[in-house]
C-alpha cells in the first residue's frame, strides 16, 4: 500500500490494456492469414490504445516525481504523497487519458477517407489514417493537435529529466556504494524506457513522409507500442526484491 506500488498497480493495468489492445488482433491477423479490420474496431482500436498510451506517460513522469520526493525529500514524503494526493494523481491520469484519446479519435475519424482503405501498419495508428484523407483543414487541425501533444511530452520528458538530476545529486551524496548501485539501477532503466518511448513517438508522427517507408514505420511503432510496456514489468517488478521474495514463498 506504498504510493510506488499504488502507482505500479496503475501501471501494470496501462501496460496490459496497450498490449491487449493491439497485440491480439495482429496475432490473429497473422494466424489465420487476413487483414481485415471493421470501421468500428478501427475506431475503438484507436481510441483505447491513445487512453492506455497517454495514461502510462502520464504515470511515469508521477511515478518519477513520487521517486524524486521519496530521495530528495523523504521527511516530506508522507506529506506530499499521501493517500488523497496519489488517488487524485491516478484519477488525474486516467481522465486526461480519456479526454486525450477522445479529442483525438473523435477528430481523426470525422475525417473523410477518400484514398482508399489500406493501412500499412499492424494496428490502427493515427499517421496512418490521416494519409488516407483528403479534407486539408480536417488535416491541418490532426496536425495541429499532434504538435500541441509533442509540445505536453517534451514538457513531461524535461521534468522527468530534471527530477532526475535531483534524484543523482542526491543518490551521489550516499556513503554506501550498495547503496548508489541500487538507486541508478532502478533510475536509469526507467529514464531508457521514457526515453524511447518519447523519441520513437516523435519519429512516429512528426517524421516528414520523405522518410518514411514500411519497414521503418513498422519498427518504430512497435519500439513506441509494444517494448515499453513490455519492459515495465522487468524494469519495475523483478527489481523489486519484496516482489522477487513473495514470488519463492509462492
Amino acid at each position: 500500500h506504498t504510493p510506488r506500488d499504488f502507482f505500479l498497480l496503475h501501471l501494470s493495468l496501462t501496460d496490459l490494456g496497450c498490449i491487449c489492445t493491439t497485440v491480439p488482433k495482429a496475432m490473429h491477423n497473422s494466424l489465420w492469414d487476413t487483414t481485415t479490420i471493421s470501421y468500428t474496431a478501427c475506431a475503438a482500436q484507436v481510441f483505447f490504445f491513445l487512453f492506455f498510451m497517454s495514461a502510462e506517460f502520464s504515470l511515469l513522469t508521477i511515478m518519477c516525481y513520487d521517486r524524486y520526493v521519496a530521495i530528495c525529500k523523504p521527511l516530506h514524503y508522507g506529506t506530499l504523497l499521501g493517500s488523497r494526493a496519489c488517488a487524485h494523481m491516478a484519477a488525474a491520469a486516467w481522465v486526461s487519458g480519456f479526454l486525450y484519446s477522445l479529442l483525438h479519435t473523435a477528430n481523426t475519424f470525422s475525417l473523410p477517407l477518400c484514398q482508399g482503405n489500406a493501412l500499412g501498419q499492424f494496428f490502427c495508428e493515427i499517421s496512418h489514417i490521416l494519409r488516407l484523407s483528403c479534407s486539408h483543414s480536417g488535416y491541418l487541425r490532426e496536425i495541429g493537435l499532434i504538435g500541441v501533444s509533442g509540445c505536453l511530452v517534451f514538457s513531461c520528458f524535461i521534468f522527468i529529466v530534471f527530477s532526475y538530476v535531483q534524484i543523482f545529486r542526491a543518490v551521489l551524496r550516499i556513503p554506501s556504494e550498495q547503496g548508489r548501485h541500487k538507486a541508478f539501477s532502478t533510475c536509469l532503466p526507467h529514464l531508457a524506457v521514457v526515453s524511447m518511448f518519447i523519441s520513437t513517438s516523435f519519429i512516429a508522427y512528426l517524421k516528414p513522409p520523405s522518410i518514411s517507408s514500411p519497414s521503418l514505420d513498422l519498427t518504430v511503432s512497435v519500439l513506441y507500442s509494444v517494448v515499453p510496456p513490455a519492459l515495465n514489468p522487468l524494469i519495475y517488478s523483478l527489481r523489486n526484491q519484496e516482489l522477487k521474495d513473495a514470488i519463492r514463498k509462492m
